[in-house]
């Protein structure tokens, strides 16, 4: 399950995913018409609904492996709202994209508030008790490649300064996708590389 399947992101582990054929997607987004192109698709279901209304994803995760989200807005309202979801259907895996600069493992760098929706959607999905990966990314462009390397929480973060394709996400949220037992419990740095 793909919440804010929109997403630039998003859109691009869709179509990673799709390339699986034993893979099905219920995407997630405010809305679904964004999306009219995969409507017909045999192997997705679009599903309109608010990332912070608890009812409307619980009725969505009935069936699911694993859910991804791609947010951004009232990152902490929805992070609570995908936790106690989850946690009411007994969905357990969760990657949740966050951003670089919420420990302050930037060097040289100091975000402030700007990081504040990061910073407490975070701290939310590490005290859920989930089964979860927290992705954080430099700088993002669209270059269909995939060049990254990975820090751990707690680590500096590296070539901050450099920017990271949006693919080089995807690929590591499609690996996690293709074997959940990935990354379990860790708050990765993603950088160029």
């Amino acid at each position: 399950m793909i919440i804010g399947a929109h997403g630039q992101i998003a859109r691009v582990v869709t179509r990673l995913l799709l390339e699986h054929a034993d893979v099905a997607l219920t995407l997630y987004l405010r809305r679904a018409q964004r999306l009219q192109s995969l409507a017909t698709h045999p192997r997705v279901t679009l599903v309109e609904g608010d990332a912070r209304d608890v009812a409307q994803l619980s009725a969505a995760m009935p069936g699911q492996d694993l859910v991804y989200a791609n947010l951004s807005g009232d990152m902490a309202s929805q992070a609570k709202a995908i936790v106690a979801a989850m946690q009411h259907t007994g969905l357990h895996r969760l990657v949740f994209i966050s951003a670089m600069g919420i420990y302050a493992e930037v060097p040289g760098e100091k975000y402030r508030h700007i990081l504040d929706p990061y910073r407490d959607s975070a701290a939310i999905v590490e005290a859920s008790g989930l089964e979860y990966t927290l992705l954080r990314p430099a700088w993002l462009n669209d270059e269909d490649i995939a060049a990254y390397g990975l820090t751990r929480k707690g680590e500096p973060f590296k070539a901050a300064h450099e920017v990271v394709s949006r693919r080089s996400v995807a690929e590591i949220v499609r690996a996690i996708c293709l074997d959940p037992a990935l990354h379990v419990g860790e708050s990765l740095g993603v950088h160029r590389q």
